[in-house]
């Protein structure tokens, strides 16, 4: 399915919202790694997030169908006890192995601004990626890490946290997750 997207909204300013199909799309491999168009998408991803104080961002979040995401991990308000990482690029992400621990925690999304979802997920991933230097990583990940790891590789297979919650009722608006849990 190829998607026609009206180029007013390409704004690197703007973010995909829940319901717009790009966000259920499985995006495409990146071919060229090296190439200016890709290296501007990472920018424009790198400046994003950061401008959206989110802690990851997929491309598909931003109306481009690659395999590209950006993991930017620090305490902000939405996660006050995130670890604090360097901003990378990780293109063409796969889980190579999952614990069977899993846990659950609360996730927001910048697609989906106004809500959270209780989410399970798996406790320690083992992952491998390109980096936005055309380096292959492989690496461990856990706890949070692992989660926005896995957050974000689902945008990428068309995906987002609302389609990982067990039931509806571990879904809460942002502003009453915020009176409950961060008071």
């Amino acid at each position: 399915m190829t998607l026609k997207i009206n180029e007013k909204s390409k704004s690197t300013k703007k973010i995909a919202q829940l319901g717009h199909p790009v966000l259920r799309l499985a995006a495409e491999p990146v071919d060229n790694i090296h190439d200016d168009e890709t290296q501007n998408i990472i920018k424009e991803m790198m400046d994003c997030v950061t401008e959206a104080g989110g802690v990851g961002i997929a491309a598909p979040q931003m109306y481009i169908n690659k395999r590209i995401f950006i993991m930017c991990s620090k305490p902000n308000e939405r996660y006050p006890d995130a670890p604090l990482m360097k901003p990378k690029a990780i293109i063409n992400p796969e889980i190579v192995t999952k614990s069977r621990d899993m846990f659950s925690d609360w996730e927001g999304c910048l697609s989906v601004p106004s809500m959270r979802g209780l989410v399970p997920r798996h406790q320690k991933i083992k992952v491998k990626y390109f980096d936005q230097y055309g380096r292959d990583h492989v690496e461990e990940l856990q706890g949070f890490i692992a989660r926005i790891f896995q957050h974000e590789l689902d945008h990428l297979n068309g995906l987002t946290f609302i389609d990982r919650v067990v039931t509806t009722r571990d879904l809460i608006s942002e502003s009453e997750w915020y009176q409950q849990f961060l008071k």
